[in-house]
């Protein structure tokens, strides 16, 4: 792995400095992309105040979730969540986005995941008073108008390069690939374990055989396998 694919606190900083703030909340979505299961949203909260976030001591292994295996993921999952000062990770059901759509789909698993940052982490007053900005992955702001308090600053490939954002997503694709493993062993014949809810050509043949499954998103197959006349319902 190239040195340039591991992430740095320079974002971070930046923005502390231009805003007068002390913590940085990195927001990342994981399963936007998938034919079934949640969309999640995982958020990290970086403290400038504290040792961790001085000593820029964050685990070495971590970087873009997607350039990872599942095996260091797993295992820089647990590192990460103790380096950072709090994480959480929101949902939303793949009947709420058939409802709704993907991006109102990421609004709402974003806010929950924000609303149990509040709600658990211990200085959470101190979010307010002494200010936050959420650095979110991507080159559109999909969290206008839904951030509360929070400035939003968006960052393409934030993912990559922003230690903040890398520790979201990782804490979302562990977090979520673990329920979809649950999943798996409820909806057996859909394979969710091994390909977490994406359109790899054994789960396309499972629904073309068994139909879609309570936690399949509807609309998404309606768009993709029909034009062949590979599914009908």
């Amino acid at each position: 792995m190239s040195s340039k694919t591991f992430p740095s606190l320079k974002t971070e900083v930046e923005l502390l400095t231009i805003h007068g703030a002390r913590y940085i909340i990195g927001v990342d979505e994981v399963g936007r992309g998938a034919l079934a299961g949640p969309v999640a949203v995982g958020v990290a909260l970086l403290d400038s105040h504290s040792t961790e976030f001085a000593a820029a001591s964050w685990p070495p292994a971590l970087a873009d979730s997607k350039l990872m295996t599942a095996k260091s993921r797993e295992a820089t999952a647990p590192l990460t969540g103790e380096w950072v000062a709090a994480w959480e990770v929101g949902y939303a059901s793949a009947a709420e986005i058939d409802e709704h759509g993907i991006i109102a789909g990421l609004v709402l698993a974003a806010t929950r995941a924000i609303e149990l940052l509040l709600t658990n982490f211990s200085e959470a007053t101190s979010l307010i008073t002494e200010g936050a900005v959420i650095l979110l992955d991507g080159s559109h702001n999909w969290l206008a108008g839904h951030s509360g308090a929070f400035v939003v600053h968006h960052q393409p490939k934030a993912d990559r390069d922003c230690v903040s954002v890398s520790a979201a997503a990782l804490m979302a694709k562990v977090s979520r690939d673990a329920l979809m493993v649950q999943l798996g062993a409820t909806h057996t014949p859909y394979g969710f374990e091994s390909h977490k809810g994406y359109g790899a050509a054994s789960h396309l043949e499972a629904i073309r055989e068994f139909g879609p499954s309570p936690v399949h998103r509807v609309t998404w197959l309606s768009r993709i396998l029909p034009q062949s006349g590979e599914l009908d319902f």
